[in-house]
């Protein structure tokens, strides 16, 4: 990737996004899968296919099916690769923030957790996402969630903020994933804590995998080794770090890029640590 500027790849997601939730999204890890053909059309979906088929696909991502159907339609779109809501343990009162946040899917369910006294920002830095989510957090009539416009890159979040970071599927999109965790850990509370699914390498990927912008913008090309990403958090100043990749992720991925074998290179894992209460302390 290196022959491609990060503002590029930045731009190609963002195109990418912006086709996803013009399209309603498919229910078939379209944000997570190279063919915007065979996943992004809206010729054969109709909003009722997609809504049952995102259902479909997020039990299969660890969702519970209470949680997929207490969202308004077309907020769960059945993206992600992970349900980060397992390992949040959310609180009532809290603030949480999701990075990527799509169609508002994890937001609905964390407002839920977190309760009328908490609260939950969701960023995006696709336009067409943070309007269909808007347009979705009207259905819901719940009071404490917002979504802004921005780069998880460079979060439009003031410092010490927030209790929780969730996100599914996105911080393997960024080029530039220490500065990802480095605002993370800014706009975290002390004490703090980080509860994310994203796909991580668990080889050297080729390079012709490397190469591959549609597997890029299908969170696969981009994924970090575990080595890297426990090497990163760490020196961001995050502690107790906990990476438990999950294989039987495996079956999902394969179909997300069928004959390239991508499966043999990534899978999806939990992502865990907390921001110490005191500079410099390891929990």
């Amino acid at each position: 990737m290196k022959h491609v500027k990060n503002d590029e790849l930045r731009n190609l997601v963002r195109e990418n996004y912006g086709k996803v939730a013009e399209a309603g999204g498919s229910g078939n890890n379209c944000e997570c899968s190279p063919a915007a053909t065979s996943c992004c059309s809206t010729d054969t979906d109709t909003d009722s296919k997609v809504e049952g088929s995102a259902e479909t696909t997020s039990v299969v991502l660890g969702y519970s099916q209470e949680e997929v159907t207490s969202v308004p339609e077309g907020a769960n779109m059945g993206l992600g690769c992970g349900n980060p809501q397992a390992i949040a343990s959310l609180q009532a009162g809290e603030t949480v923030l999701d990075l990527g946040s799509g169609g508002g899917f994890d937001c609905f369910l964390a407002a839920r957790a977190v309760g009328k006294q908490g609260r939950v920002i969701g960023v995006d830095m696709t336009p067409e996402m943070i309007g269909k989510a808007e347009k979705n957090a009207v259905k819901t009539g719940f009071g404490n969630v917002e979504f802004r416009l921005g780069e998880i890159e460079n979060l439009p979040v003031a410092d010490g903020q927030v209790d929780v970071i969730i996100s599914n599927c996105v911080i393997n999109l960024s080029p530039e994933k220490r500065k990802v965790f480095n605002e993370a850990f800014r706009v975290l509370k002390p004490g703090g804590r980080l509860a994310i699914s994203d796909i991580v390498a668990t080889a050297e990927l080729p390079k012709r995998v490397k190469q591959n912008m549609a597997l890029f913008t299908g969170c696969m090309a981009g994924a970090s080794t575990i080595d890297a990403l426990e090497s990163v958090l760490g020196e961001t100043g995050f502690a107790e770090i906990r990476i438990k990749p999950k294989d039987e992720s495996k079956e999902f991925i394969r179909d997300w890029a069928p004959g390239h074998k991508i499966e043999d290179y990534v899978v999806s894992a939990t992502i865990e640590a907390i921001k110490p209460k005191r500079a410099g302390e390891k929990e």
